[in-house]
């Protein structure tokens, strides 16, 4: 930083030599830049765009096993509920009868 001060502070001609590069040069500068970058971008965004599509999907998998064990708990805590009843009235027959 401190270069570049100095070269705006010492000298009007190189400060002039340099602005007017930067004015002739910067369009061709950028456009080249461009040309290089964009490529770059368009492959970083690409790979951004499959990597969400692939974690997405091993989320919605993950979330789909989820579902399906608590599921797949609830109906055998609902099959042993109705089951405890029956037995216990099973059970309190036999006492009676015996």
């Amino acid at each position: 930083m401190a270069l570049i001060e100095d070269v705006f502070k010492g000298n009007l001609a190189a400060g002039l030599a340099i602005g007017v590069g930067a004015l002739i040069f910067g369009p061709t500068v950028i456009q080249t830049m461009g040309s290089i970058l964009r490529p770059t971008a368009k492959t970083l965004i690409k790979g951004s765009m499959v990597f969400y599509r692939e974690t997405l999907s091993e989320i919605g998998e993950m979330a789909t096993d989820l579902v399906a064990e608590a599921r797949a708990e609830l109906d055998q805590e609902a099959s042993s509920n109705r089951q405890a009843p029956a037995k216990m009235e099973a059970a309190q027959e036999h006492h009676a009868t015996a």
